[in-house]
């Protein structure tokens, strides 16, 4: 066993296991945070998408002891039932999440994604690199396409999120 250290939503945790565990199987089994969700546990599907330390990563793929003192954001860090983030609001105004299962996320990597995009980073389907990138549908479609909806809510979801790009302007 071993003790890993982490700030998750703003708080310091720690945990006892073993050091093969998974960043997911952390959340979800050490933790109680079953908001990340298990898709294909390949990192194909993007349904366990967290924020370690601002950016996005696939917790199925990477080891909790890995982030030993990291900063990880999952959904439940972004909003409360009661306080939503705007993006989080924007989702369920645009309806972008039908079943739900793929919705945390979807939401945790728009969260990054758009601050990538305010930060300037290109994507591959930028034309110029020399400025920041315009939020298309088309930016958006690339830069979201680590995360499958098996629903097929992809245009609910690109209106939510170029709503809450908006909104941060």
């Amino acid at each position: 066993m071993q003790k890993t250290e982490l700030t998750i939503n703003r708080k310091k945790r720690s945990i006892e296991a073993d050091p093969r565990t998974t960043l997911l199987d952390a959340l979800r089994h050490h933790l109680d945070l079953t908001g990340t969700k298990k898709g294909c546990d390949h990192g194909q599907c993007g349904a366990c998408t967290v924020l370690g330390n601002g950016r996005r990563i696939n917790s199925c793929l990477t080891l909790a002891c890995m982030h030993d003192g990291d900063e990880i954001t999952t959904i439940e860090g972004l909003g409360t039932p009661d306080d939503l983030s705007p993006l989080q609001a924007a989702f369920v105004r645009h309806d972008g999440y039908q079943c739900g299962y793929c919705t945390p996320g979807q939401i945790c990597s728009a969260t990054a994604m758009l601050q990538e995009v305010a930060e300037g980073w290109p994507s591959n389907v930028t034309e110029d690199v020399e400025v920041a990138p315009p939020l298309s549908r088309e930016e958006i479609a690339e830069r979201m396409s680590g995360n499958i909806c098996r629903c097929s809510a992809y245009p609910n979801i690109v209106k939510a999120i170029l709503e809450a790009a908006e909104a941060d302007q």
